[in-house]
């Protein structure tokens, strides 16, 4: 089997970690382990992903994994701890944590400005039961205000009104220096930065082809 690659995926919210998670694992043959469907499930929602590239928990691909965000809600699963990353730390006691369980290979920190944060997160509305994300300035609902799978209606979150972004982007960077500093320390952080994510991602791509060949071709995405 190929090396296992195990590999974080950090950035501020709205700043595209879903995106380029998905665009890895489909590249890389890796499994996507995203704590918001880890809660959604753990409070029984299931769905199928936010549309901020969440994936269903479920047996690692033979090469790797890659992590978004958040931190575990539940415990890796029987005879699968050697295939599987538990979840992103927000925050450095949970780095500390997650030192204990494995060993990372690599980091990749999403640096977006912060009017390009705000202005997607301003913009973002959400399907309650699944979680699936719209942006109603490049990724809108074929209805306005209206899933496209079930027909429901869609909300904005409260933390994703205008007055509440600014005050969200306050305390990721907060919380986020003293973990960054710690993978920089360590030699594994990669940074990019830029605001669009088809932009970003042939960086990222580069990146990753030189530790683990891929098997979709970058044209491709």
């Amino acid at each position: 089997a190929s090396k296992l690659l195990r590999a974080v995926v950090l950035g501020p919210p709205g700043s595209g970690k879903g995106t380029v998670c998905e665009r890895i694992a489909r590249s890389f043959g890796l499994q996507h382990l995203s704590s918001g469907q880890f809660l959604r499930e753990s409070l029984g929602g299931g769905g199928d992903g936010d549309g901020d590239g969440d994936e269903s928990w479920g047996e690692s691909q033979q090469r790797g994994n890659i992590v978004e965000k958040g931190s575990p809600v539940r415990p890796c699963p029987p005879g699968n701890f050697h295939k599987q990353v538990l979840s992103f730390p927000r925050t450095l006691g949970q780095a500390k944590a997650l030192d204990r369980i494995c060993e990372l290979d690599l980091v990749i920190s999403l640096n977006i400005p912060f009017e390009t944060l705000k202005d997607r997160l301003s913009a973002r509305w959400v399907h309650p039961g699944s979680g699936r994300v719209y942006n109603m300035d490049f990724n809108p609902p074929h209805v306005q205000g209206i899933d496209d799978v079930t027909g429901e209606p869609l909300v904005q979150r409260e933390d994703d009104r205008p007055e509440a972004v600014a005050a969200r982007l306050r305390k990721y960077k907060d919380a986020a220096k003293p973990v960054i500093e710690l993978y920089k320390s360590r030699g594994i952080l990669y940074s990019f930065s830029g605001t669009e994510t088809n932009k970003i991602w042939p960086y990222v791509y580069t990146l990753l082809s030189s530790r683990i060949p891929p098997i979709v071709p970058d044209e491709d995405n």
